[in-house]
């Protein structure tokens, strides 16, 4: 009896110690997303004011120098502003919305650098300048208390209510709904996206909450048995989706499955990272084609792989049609870790929503030595859809082009297949 006495309490403090470390790395793990949020929310109030500054300070110039310097800076500003928003746990209402009107405005700089059409900028950017001068303060003030150094992570989960109500985001959110509709009214095409965007095309059945769990366990195994909580989205959401909160052991996550047919919308796991990190390339790529096997995605191809000293991101394209194009719109974005290979994160929202692709459109054959000067190597030729500036899916050439000089430097040319209009050039590295 004594024996067992004795082994009982030794199994109690084996698991009290088990508890308080699992609770340690759970305290850690938050401290660390509390900062790494802090940092996010600082660099995007910090690009914010610099956008506003730039845009009222276009409006002071005739110079075409200067006017030219301040759409530069306003352009790479409102991008570098995006991507710190995209970030941030924001309620999908206002993220959605700020990215659109932050996106308009540098897509508007863009559009007067590139054409020299200076004065319909000024006109447009006259009405602007004061709303965005508003919503800048507005976000000042919503954020203002998410900025005390003592790694509160309660406060972040204010930042991510979805009830707009309860959120300090609350007037932000109403001006800027009203701000966009009155600055940067919706074209045709941009309606079309936004049906698409709130996945009206899904017609299938409903799943319940222990489905949507099943779905989860099945596309990542690492995480089965984990503890779950899981909430409904609001009625007055774009699409009813299930949220759900994970913690298995040291791992925190969540997940956003739609409601109708079961689709894996987002996927996030967070831990502390192991030292060793061995899994190579040909490993992700492994491990990458067994999780869309998992999930009966077989029109996917890897595009794009790239690493950082945690993590390797992995950009996959929807292959369609029948000049079997990349349909770059319909993508999805994996992390995986290079410690164990377990997936930390997923976005997949763009593939659900799915494109409807024109597979009539015109083919007309370019001849690539009359169209780039000469010494130009064209190492890579395919099809690929992908949006004009008027949010219209075209099917284009995709080129990789290198011309031969010292530097030997390759680009990325990417031209209409009908009209031959050149829709980006970027250099590659």
């Amino acid at each position: 009896m004594k024996s067992l006495v004795y082994l009982l309490s030794i199994a109690m403090l084996a698991l009290g110690l088990y508890a308080y470390e699992v609770r340690s790395d759970n305290q850690q793990l938050k401290k660390e997303i509390h900062a790494q949020y802090t940092n996010s929310l600082s660099n995007a109030s910090e690009k914010l004011s610099y956008l506003q500054r730039s845009v009222a300070q276009s409006l002071l110039f005739q110079d075409e120098k200067a006017l030219q310097n301040e759409l530069d800076n306003i352009w790479r500003t409102s991008n570098e502003l995006r991507t710190s928003i995209s970030n941030l746990p924001l309620n999908p209402d206002v993220a959605n919305q700020w990215l659109r009107y932050i996106g308009k405005i540098g897509d508007e700089a863009k559009r007067a650098s590139t054409n020299g059409d200076y004065e319909s900028w000024q006109k447009k950017m006259t009405v602007v300048h004061n709303n965005l001068e508003q919503l800048t303060n507005e976000w000042s003030l919503a954020t203002a208390h998410f900025y005390e150094n003592d790694g509160d992570f309660e406060k972040w989960k204010q930042v991510a209510k979805t009830d707009l109500e309860e959120s300090p985001f609350k007037n932000l959110a109403s001006n800027l709904k009203t701000y966009s509709e009155k600055d940067f009214p919706l074209t045709t095409s941009e309606s079309d996206w936004l049906k698409k965007r709130d996945l009206k095309h899904i017609r299938d059945r409903e799943i319940t909450k222990d489905e949507a769990i099943q779905v989860l366990e099945k596309l990542v195994p690492g995480i089965k048995d984990a503890t779950y909580t899981v909430s409904k989205s609001k009625e007055d959401a774009p699409y009813p989706f299930y949220h759900i909160q994970f913690v298995k052991g040291s791992r925190v996550g969540y997940a956003d499955i739609t409601v109708k047919g079961g689709h894996l919308i987002s996927f996030l796991s967070e831990r502390p990272v192991q030292p060793d990190r061995n899994i190579t390339q040909e490993k992700v790529k492994e491990l990458t084609k067994q999780f869309i096997e998992r999930a009966g995605y077989d029109d996917l191809e890897i595009i794009e792989m790239r690493e950082n000293h945690e993590a390797w991101h992995v950009h996959l394209a929807r292959v369609a049609g029948k000049h079997n194009a990349l349909v770059y719109p319909d993508g999805i974005q994996l992390k995986v870790s290079k410690d164990s290979g377990e997936l930390l994160g997923l976005n997949a929202m763009e593939y659900v929503q799915r494109e409807n692709i024109n597979d009539n459109q015109p083919v007309v054959p370019i001849d690539w030595k009359k169209f780039f000067r000469p010494n130009t190597v064209v190492e890579e030729e395919r099809f690929i859809y992908t949006e004009n500036e008027a949010y219209q899916l075209r099917l284009c050439y995709e080129v990789i082009a290198r011309f031969e000089d010292d530097i030997n430097q390759t680009y990325r040319v990417v031209v209409d297949t009908e009209n031959h209009d050149v829709l980006k050039v970027e250099q590659l590295p």
